[in-house]
C-alpha cells in the first residue's frame, strides 16, 4: 500500500489544475467528505474535538486537503491511521 503522503500528493497532482465545471457534482461532495475525514483524524491524533469543516468553494479543495494533509501529518498519528487516511485517498483517486 502507497504511504500517506505520497497517496495526498498524487491526488493533488491530480485535482489542483482543475477548472469549475470539473468539480460539479459527485467530485466535489466526495473530494470535501475526505478533508473531512483528514480533519477529524487529526483531530482523534491531537486529542481534539471534532468539529465541521467549512464548505468553502470548491476550488478551494485543493488547498484544503493540503493543509489537512500536513496538520494530520504533523500530529503524528500512529501507522493505522495514516493507512486509513491513505486508503482514503487512493479510493477518492480511482472515483474521480
Amino acid at each position: 500500500m502507497t504511504d500517506f503522503a505520497t497517496s495526498i500528493e498524487r491526488l493533488l497532482t491530480q485535482v489542483r489544475h482543475w477548472e469549475q465545471p470539473r468539480w460539479r457534482g459527485h467530485r466535489s461532495d466526495q473530494t470535501f467528505a475526505l478533508a473531512q475525514l483528514l480533519a477529524d483524524l487529526a483531530a482523534d491524533a491531537e486529542g481534539r474535538p471534532r468539529r465541521p469543516l467549512p464548505r468553502e468553494h470548491d476550488m478551494v479543495l485543493p488547498d484544503q486537503l493540503r493543509v489537512l494533509a500536513d496538520d494530520l501529518l504533523a500530529a503524528a498519528p500512529p501507522p493505522p491511521v495514516l493507512a486509513e487516511a491513505a486508503e482514503a485517498v487512493e479510493n477518492l483517486r480511482a472515483a474521480l
